[in-house]
């Protein structure tokens, strides 16, 4: 049974995958309560599909990029049950999470997390051989910056507050092809976490010791 943990943002998201499906999972909105909220929670999923800690062969967490508090929280909690029990610990990026989640339409993708004081960190995607790709490394960019360098059609998924809601609709207005996806495919979800997790612990090869992961921060020149 794999954990997977995700409190990136505000957003905290949990799930339990069997390998064939998901057979638990619970997101939810939380006010900088992760250090309050994530362990009791957990023990209370686990518990309610009758498992316990010893009953877990892997555990997967989202590193990052997402804030300082919130990251640290979800990684020091993921590190100290695969620590504890020898267990495999599975970093996946928090925008591939939401990647993972999102359908294939006509032409890219842009996923995004909060930054607070009006910017975002905006990953680019492109549907490859069945699945989102990631073009490039994550940036921190305003709302504006991000528009500015939409180019063709693309949908954009994720958090996204009032600025950015007015943003996307001026920019529609103004004819640049960007679709706000839907609410339900904007909400990060620890189930595509576990399902990305799983994937990557087919490769035999990769390193997947607690000790060596470290969250994900997205740093700019350009914007303080």
């Amino acid at each position: 049974m794999l954990l997977a943990i995700d409190t990136a943002t505000q957003f905290i998201s949990l799930a339990l995958h069997d390998g064939h499906e998901v057979v638990a999972e619970q997101s939810w909105r939380t006010n900088d309560n992760h250090n309050v909220e994530l362990a009791p929670t957990v023990s209370a999923l686990l518990h309610r599909v009758g498992l316990t800690p010893s009953d877990l062969s892997a555990v997967a967490v989202a590193k990052g990029p997402g804030s300082y508090s919130g990251l640290r929280v979800g990684v020091a909690l993921a590190k100290a049950l695969a620590s504890v029990s020898g267990l495999p610990l599975v970093g996946v990026s928090t925008l591939d999470v939401l990647a993972a989640a999102q359908p294939h339409g006509q032409g890219g993708l842009i996923a995004v997390v909060r930054a607070g004081r009006g910017r975002v960190i905006a990953g680019h995607y492109q549907w490859r051989k069945g699945r989102w790709v990631a073009r490039g490394e994550p940036q921190l960019v305003d709302w504006a910056t991000l528009i500015d360098g939409v180019e063709g059609t693309l949908g954009l998924s994720g958090e996204v507050d009032e600025d950015g809601r007015r943003a996307i609709a001026e920019a529609q207005f103004n004819g640049i092809g960007l679709t706000l996806l839907p609410p339900v495919y904007r909400l990060r979800r620890a189930g595509f976490l576990a399902q990305e997790a799983l994937a990557q612990l087919e490769d035999k090869s990769a390193d997947f010791a607690p000790a060596h992961l470290a969250p994900y921060y997205v740093k700019s020149k350009d914007l303080p």
